[in-house]
């Protein structure tokens, strides 16, 4: 699911743990908001598709689809998409863009997913595994509904950018939580994420069964420096997400349950 950014870190609030990331709770505000954005529309979603590549006929798996952009985009190149996300909301915005008998499902990515073994070509993660504490219950999965040679498409929070979020620095080298608000229609949402380092990212994915084929840093897209002079110019010279192109090994057998 896709994500704001450029929101700096306050200081953390007692809050319900069940309203942490409610998507729900403003699902259209956000949506809106990440329709056209220069850090969705023009670095993050573009940089997905540019990584998967060519998809006709691919089954694909949107793991934290959100409202549908990436699954549209994806299909509309020929790839057969499937949908899921924990939010409602969220589902039945995607609904409303993809169309009634789009392929979607409610489920949270910290539980098993409702696949058999092997059935999709690629997973996409775009910005979700930043959600998550333990990354190993999740990739598990990813890796079981994946076929072999399947790949594994994911963007992140770039671990330099969580780290210098907060001051005084955390500790680099432990996974630990951040959170700050998320403001729509005035109104403010506790959103809560975790950081991790580049190795405890990387050891994760070996560790499911995944083989590292790439990791980037890539470069917003060209169309924006017209449309977003000063962000684009910002957003070309620093780092802000990161991304990985991963695979299972083509002589995998099926994963052990």
């Amino acid at each position: 699911m896709d994500r704001v950014t450029d929101v700096p870190e306050q200081p953390a609030r007692p809050a319900d743990p069940a309203r942490w990331n409610d998507y729900d709770s403003f699902a259209e505000a956000y949506a809106a908001e990440t329709e056209n954005s220069l850090v969705n529309a023009y670095y993050e979603r573009p940089a997905m598709l540019a990584l998967a590549g060519e998809v006709a006929g691919r089954r694909i798996l949107d793991a934290g689809c959100g409202s549908g952009p990436l699954s549209a985009a994806l299909r509309e190149r020929g790839a057969l998409v499937t949908g899921v996300d924990a939010s409602a909301a969220m589902l039945a915005l995607a609904r409303r863009r993809l169309g009634e008998d789009a392929d979607l499902h409610r489920a949270d990515l910290a539980d098993r997913l409702p696949f058999d073994d092997a059935v999709f070509d690629d997973v996409v993660a775009s910005l979700v595994l930043h959600y998550l504490e333990d990354w190993g219950p999740t990739l598990a999965e990813m890796r079981r509904v994946l076929r072999p040679g399947g790949r594994l498409i994911a963007s992140v929070d770039h671990p330099f950018v969580a780290y210098t979020i907060h001051e005084p620095r955390p500790d680099y080298f432990a996974t630990t939580s951040y959170t700050f608000p998320w403001t729509f229609d005035g109104r403010s949402h506790p959103m809560r994420f975790w950081r991790r380092p580049l190795h405890a990212m990387t050891d994760a994915f070996t560790t499911a069964g995944f083989r590292l084929v790439s990791l980037g840093e890539p470069q917003p897209d060209p169309a924006a420096r017209e449309l977003f002079p000063d962000g684009f110019r910002d957003l070309s010279t620093r780092t802000t997400f990161l991304f990985f192109v991963l695979e299972v090994p083509p002589s995998a057998g099926a994963p052990d349950h």
